[in-house]
């Protein structure tokens, strides 16, 4: 502590009221360095702070000179945008944001300047900041509150931070009202609410700040005006945020946009600061409320500044945006009694035999030699029309329930309070699984035997093996559960849940531009189809678009992944389980009986339960912490969930793949 001593009385001889803006500034990052010290303890800082406020005290012409200092500081830099503005993004679009972090954590900032945000962002940089503020006791905040209380008046006499304030509160205000004046709120809020309230607030604010400022003596009769006056204001406050909250209900006829969810967080937020600044000018000892303001600034500007908070709120909007899309589709691969199991191995059982035939058109596409890439880009056509088909056919893909499936079962979890509640979850857990089991069993149980009989077929209308020798064994080698296939079938599980994703996406779209309504009633459209087949043309779209979008783009990521990976010198592939076992039964059949005494067989036959274990597992998991992230699940009842769950495995294991 006398080194810390020693450091002071140099950093307290340096402060010079007269000095320009740049010196003036530097000082002061070197005081608040000073005060954090070797950022040990945040108690530590604390302890700094009463050393520094005891050498001030302790001289009054040091005192003086810190007060007119700061008489120079808020002459020159104004405080009003740091309150207002500070901590908020002034654009919605990803890449532009992410540029704008990039620059200020690459490019330096200099203290010559007069934005208070910039500044603020050089003073008070991190975490730790905050928590050495909020650390402070009202005692050493009154004598701080008492050193600067008479360095910055107006000509009136009132202090100048309180009209500082209001003025933020007008901005942040304005910025309120024009978020619920933009049509993209204004037009999706409540009927009941509409954007009534947004009309009124300003006119209340200048109320407020006509009572605020009243020259006049303040009595009783003068205090019961003003705290009506803040009450009117905050009440209007509240039901601004109140119509702009029903915008929620709406987003699910009309769907999401980034954009839309910025400009309601944004409100929100907004909102909150108001309250915040209002706190400071209605308490009776606003030190603490300053305090806190300060405090929630640092923990504003860091979020502000963090590249992996950017990433966070982006992929949470994300989450947002496609989980209740593809919940609504993933409650159609819920079984849930035995009718419906039963049902879904029929489902399962035709796409396996639909399956067969991508098998075989996917090896006439190999044997026409093509490059890497066009290879790749037909078979992925080739998987794209083949999943359409299942779809239009009202078949399964095994692997196409999981990514869908999470985020209806995420949903279940808005209300997993009560042990009934993550009872029912469970049981809607071991209906999802069962689901999947019977669809991989369906899937595999027929491609299988439907392959074997098309490699017969070819092999009696050729004359030879559907496969050569060479290739045969080459597609057992490639398959075999000795090789790279477990890591491969990860990443087809991936694919699988990115898949899902442009699925919500596309879905959420095509809602959000209204082109069911657009298909419907546009003359043009209209005039071409006619009336009735435009009508049909849009509710077959509105109930379709979201499987298209999924099995197209899933089919092109299957077949052209090979061929980019191999273009970067990567050599990855993909394992589908349905497709895999596919391929497996025909280079069985290319190689007849003998096959049976090889290894390279049962090695290849041993992966396809793995390879069907980890595209499911995987593409469901990435979408349910997807949804969770959407749907804000607490840790806590995460791991009331994950009990309840091993506790159904051993009392109950029979019920994850069978039905009562």
């Amino acid at each position: 502590m006398a080194a810390a001593s020693l450091d002071l009385q140099g950093l307290l001889a340096r402060l010079d009221p007269t000095a320009d803006v740049a010196q003036r500034h530097i000082w002061l990052i070197d005081v608040f360095d000073w005060l954090r010290g070797d950022r040990a303890s945040p108690q530590a800082a604390v302890g700094r702070v009463s050393l520094l406020l005891d050498a001030i005290e302790a001289r009054p012409e040091l005192r003086e000179r810190l007060r007119a200092w700061w008489r120079a500081f808020t002459q020159t830099v104004d405080l009003t945008t740091l309150l207002a503005d500070y901590g908020f993004a002034p654009r919605t679009a990803f890449v532009s944001e992410l540029s704008e972090r990039l620059r200020r954590k690459i490019l330096p900032g200099t203290p010559e300047t007069t934005d208070a945000s910039d500044l603020f962002r050089m003073v008070l940089p991190g975490v730790f900041d905050a928590g050495w503020i909020a650390l402070l006791d009202e005692a050493q905040l009154a004598r701080i509150g008492d050193l600067l209380a008479d360095a910055a008046l107006d000509d009136d006499g009132a202090p100048r931070w309180r009209h500082t304030v209001m003025d933020a509160v007008t901005y942040c205000s304005s910025q309120v009202v024009a978020a619920g004046f933009s049509p993209e709120l204004r037009l999706r809020m409540s009927a009941a609410s509409e954007s009534r309230a947004f009309h009124a607030l300003m006119s209340d604010l200048d109320a407020l700040r006509e009572e605020m400022f009243r020259t006049a003596p303040r009595d009783d009769r003068g205090e019961e005006a003003l705290q009506a006056a803040f009450v009117a204001f905050r009440d209007r406050l509240d039901a601004c945020r109140a119509s702009a909250s029903s915008v929620y209900t709406h987003l699910e006829d009309n769907g999401i946009s980034v954009g839309l969810v910025f400009r309601l967080r944004q409100l929100r937020e907004r909102v909150l600061r108001i309250r915040e600044l209002l706190d400071c000018l209605m308490s009776a000892t606003p030190a603490p409320s300053v305090a806190r303001l300060v405090g929630r600034l640092v923990l504003a500007g860091g979020e502000r500044n963090s590249i992996r908070a950017l990433i966070a709120s982006n992929s949470s909007m994300l989450a947002a945006k496609v989980t209740e899309r593809s919940a609504e589709t993933g409650e159609h691969y819920i079984t849930r009694d035995r009718g419906s199991y039963l049902q879904m191995v029929r489902k399962a059982a035709g796409g396996g035999a639909l399956t067969s035939l991508t098998v075989l058109l996917k090896f006439g596409i190999l044997a026409l030699g093509l490059s890497a890439f066009w290879s790749g880009f037909w078979s992925g056509l080739m998987y794209a029309a083949s999943f359409v088909a299942i779809q239009l056919l009202h078949l399964t893909l095994a692997t196409k329930q999981p990514a869908m499936t999470a985020p209806a079962m995420a949903a279940r979890l808005r209300d997993i309070k009560t042990d009934a509640a993550v009872a029912d979850f469970v049981d809607e857990v071991a209906n999802l699984v069962r689901s999947q089991v019977a669809a991989v069993l369906g899937n595999v149980g027929v491609v299988v035997p439907a392959m074997l009989g098309l490699a017969l077929v070819v092999q009696l209308a050729l004359g030879r093996p559907l496969l050569d020798a060479a290739h045969a064994a080459a597609t057992l080698q490639s398959l075999s559960l000795l090789g790279p296939t477990a890591l491969y079938a990860v990443l087809t599980g991936v694919l699988l849940f990115a898949a899902s994703i442009v699925a919500g996406w596309t879905e959420n779209a095509f809602v959000l531009h209204r082109l069911d309504s657009a298909m419907r009633y546009n003359p043009r459209i209209g005039a071409f189809l006619g009336a009735a087949r435009a009508r049909r043309w849009a509710t077959f779209m509105r109930t379709h678009i979201s499987g298209f979008a999924s099995n197209i783009s899933l089919g092109l990521m299957l077949g052209l992944l090979p061929a980019f990976a191999g273009f970067f010198g990567l050599g990855l592939d993909v394992r589908h389980v349905t497709l895999s076992a596919g391929q497996i039964a025909a280079a069985a059949a290319s190689m007849g009986m003998p096959v049976l005494q090889q290894p390279a067989l049962w090695w290849a036959v041993a992966a396809i339960p793995v390879i069907g274990a980890l595209n499911v597992s995987v593409s469901f998991y990435f979408a349910f912490r997807l949804a969770l992230r959407a749907h804000s699940v607490s840790l806590g009842d995460r791991a009331r969930i994950r009990s309840a769950i091993w506790a159904r495995w051993r009392s109950r294991p029979v019920s994850f793949f069978l039905p009562a």
